[in-house]
């Protein structure tokens, strides 16, 4: 008989065993969701301020208002409102290269350029030249500095100065915050123009300082969205929008046949 093996959960006629403790017992009432979403994809348990940080990029990541994927969310229970899991899946479907995957991209970015590092820089100068190398090589490649810029919040993100904070008053500040913020520091001196650190790139770096994996960072990006689809589901079935937009679409269709 195969065997499947598992360290996450497992149960019996008796009891819910979860990361090797029981779940009644040990767990309920006694560790939020968000150091449980840590320990079981780390498995291991968050430090104090690991777990302060990763609540916090759950929080700056759950919902930015009438994004992409809200409106796909909303439309979609419009069109099967029997199907909540449908509408919140189509949501997180739209998850990727413009919208939440910049915090997978900009950890990605970052790992690489420490990881080429024969040692990593003991001063804020020293990140500054690592910056302006990497930055530089970015530009010279016509390739984008992940994380660097956002199209709403043009003079600043009102999230980056917060998790910096934070990091560093947890005592999670680590190579990949430096590195980024060394880069809002230095990038006009070589781009010619200044951009802002956005909120989700800042994520990124902030969930590789606290030693998660990164092939799991979207993943972390997609569960604070999840909870920001559900609001704006539970608010689509009292106050809902979907059939405006889909009528000021269909009722304003530019159409143009071929030929």
């Amino acid at each position: 008989m195969p065997t499947y093996r598992t360290g996450l959960g497992a149960s019996d006629a008796d009891h819910i065993w979860l990361l090797g403790h029981n779940l009644a017992d040990d767990l309920l009432g006694q560790i939020t969701f968000g150091e449980l979403a840590y320990w079981m994809v780390a498995k291991r348990r968050p430090t104090a301020g690991q777990r302060v940080l990763f609540e916090a990029v759950l929080v700056a990541l759950a919902d930015h208002g009438f994004t992409p994927t809200a409106i796909a969310a909303r439309v979609t229970y419009l069109s099967a409102p029997d199907s909540l899991q449908g509408a919140i899946a189509a949501g997180l479907l739209g998850g990727g290269s413009r919208f939440l995957g910049v915090t997978e991209d900009a950890a990605n970015f970052l790992h690489d350029v420490i990881d080429t590092l024969d040692e990593l820089p003991t001063s804020g100068s020293g990140w500054d030249d690592v910056a302006r190398r990497v930055v530089a090589e970015t530009k010279a490649a016509k390739r984008f500095v992940p994380g660097l810029g956002h199209p709403v919040h043009k003079q600043g993100d009102p999230r980056t100065p917060v998790l910096f904070r934070l990091a560093r008053e947890n005592g999670v500040f680590g190579a990949h915050l430096a590195l980024f913020e060394a880069i809002g520091r230095v990038h006009a001196e070589v781009l010619g123009r200044h951009l802002p650190l956005n909120g989700a790139g800042v994520c990124g770096a902030v969930l590789a300082d606290i030693e998660l994996p990164l092939g799991a960072t979207r993943g972390f990006a997609i569960l604070a969205r999840c909870a920001g689809l559900l609001g704006q589901l539970a608010e689509e079935m009292v106050d809902p929008i979907g059939n405006d937009i889909y009528m000021n679409i269909d009722r304003n269709t530019d159409y143009r046949p071929p030929g």
